[in-house]
């Protein structure tokens, strides 16, 4: 059920609450309104706490959380805050923010987003080292309602490229009482994105150059907990024309790489010494079509039912998507996809995408793996909805030095508001930005003469004052 819509505005130091009735999302979204920016935002001009040149000045960003501010209250927290979700269902559904830590002390921290204490509303659930978890990337909420991470590492006689899933991402109050589990049964990969689809079929990458795109079939996909799902089940790596290639386009099949409870398929399957398995030599055995340091995903449900699944690819600079109920592969995105600032061909400033992400509409964005100062977000134009771009436009550039973009998040429940973190810094003060589309009523509350101040608050109750 979709909570109430509530307006918090600051009135004189004290907090005025406006309840509305409960409202669905609509299939629009003021972030598709917006001139495209022509360039990127110039390295460390802007403040840290408002570190992003939106490409619509209407748009509000405030912090909801820093690093140094959590230090500070002795919260456990090793940086590198990467990828970011909610949760999406279940009881308080929208109320938290999820994000893994990309370091080789890994963890996973929880934000409260109903709460105005700018100093407690962020816990550790996972403390850095757990497990001897390493570079926590992804990040996905389950059909299920778990919360779902794994490291972005693996290789040669390696013991990581592990997924991971807290099973009690809403009820734990901290490091002590969560619930951290290994789902062994997915092959060993590094990790990045993760997707389910609408049959709850789970999409996985290998992030390097020549990595396949997997598919887990549970035997159990209506299950309502996570040791149920990944209990059994069959991985498959894609195959694009036939396979044994690179970089392709067109029929998609997919080739089995486990036997159908997820164990060992011969001639198939390489074990690795713990006798879990190589998912990317298996997939080389099984002649999986290859890619270029594939990372995010993204699942895009069209009016028809059919579903497409978004995969950017880093070093070659491109996006592909995959039309799961036609089977056919295409090139969304690339160096010649139309600048919508220029008409020309985008080229260069394109540069290492990495992150995905949807918004209400079903519009995607893409978040350039770059440093501030060359870090732009991307919005992509596919009006008709074949899944190739007519064009790309700077939706919003980054200027923290040494820092990028990571996590983009468009809020399930307001179709205005969307997170994003900053990652890795020179400052070494990660932090988590909500950037907000005006809503009429902010403006009629003013425009009535209460002279109301302050920063809004949407829909529900939401972290009104950033702490820099």
């Amino acid at each position: 059920m979709y909570k109430k819509r509530i307006l918090a505005t600051v009135v004189s130091g004290a907090l005025m609450m406006i309840s509305g009735v409960p409202q669905a999302v609509a299939a629009s979204t003021g972030f598709e309104s917006f001139t495209a920016l022509p360039g990127s935002a110039p390295g460390g001009s802007l403040v840290e706490s408002s570190p992003f040149l939106l490409a619509n000045p209407s748009w509000s960003q405030t912090s909801i959380a820093n690093r140094t501010n959590q230090l500070s209250q002795g919260i456990d927290n090793s940086g590198n805050w990467d990828m970011i979700t909610a949760n999406e269902s279940g009881a308080d559904a929208g109320r938290y923010l999820f994000m893994p830590f990309e370091t080789g002390s890994a963890g996973v921290q929880r934000i409260d987003l109903w709460n105005a204490d700018y100093n407690t509303r962020t816990v550790t659930l996972v403390a850095s080292g757990t497990q001897n978890f390493v570079s926590g990337d992804a990040s996905r909420w389950t059909p299920w309602g778990g919360y779902l991470t794994a490291e972005e590492s693996w290789g040669a006689s390696s013991t990581k490229g592990r997924l991971f899933e807290l099973t009690n991402p809403v009820t734990a109050t901290g490091s002590s009482d969560s619930n951290f589990v290994q789902r062994s049964v997915i092959p060993h990969v590094s990790h990045e994105g993760l997707a389910f689809d609408k049959d709850n079929n789970f999409y996985f990458i290998d992030e390097v150059n020549g990595g396949g795109i997997y598919k887990f079939v549970s035997v159990s996909p209506n299950a309502t907990n996570g040791d149920d799902y990944f209990a059994a089940g069959q991985t498959f790596v894609m195959q694009v024309n036939g396979g044994g290639n690179a970089n392709a386009t067109g029929a998609i099949t997919w080739a089995p790489i486990t036997d159908a409870n997820g164990g060992a398929l011969a001639g198939v399957s390489v074990l690795n010494s713990d006798g879990s398995i190589d998912g990317r030599l298996s997939a080389n055995n099984a002649l999986g079509t290859d890619y270029q340091r594939p990372e995010d995903l993204e699942i895009k449900t069209l009016a028809n039912g059919d579903q497409i699944l978004y995969v950017a690819t880093t070093t070659t600079d491109e996006v592909y998507s995959f039309n799961l109920a036609s089977n056919n592969a295409s090139l969304f995105v690339n160096t010649s996809t139309l600048d919508q600032a220029t008409g020309l061909g985008v080229g260069s400033v394109f540069k290492n995408p990495d992150n995905l992400a949807i918004d209400a509409k079903g519009n995607i964005y893409i978040v350039e793996d770059q440093p501030g100062g060359s870090a732009d977000i991307w919005f992509a134009q596919d009006a008709n909805n074949d899944g190739i771009a007519e064009s790309v436009g700077r939706w919003a550039s980054l200027s923290t030095l040494g820092a990028e973009p990571t996590g983009l998040y468009f809020d399930k429940f307001n179709p205005n508001i969307a997170y994003v973190n900053v990652q890795h810094p020179l400052s070494g003060d990660d932090r988590t930005v909500m950037i907000a589309v005006p809503e009429p009523e902010s403006y009629a509350m003013l425009m009535i003469g209460l002279g109301l101040v302050g920063a809004t608050v949407y829909r529900r109750k939401r972290p009104s004052q950033s702490n820099s």
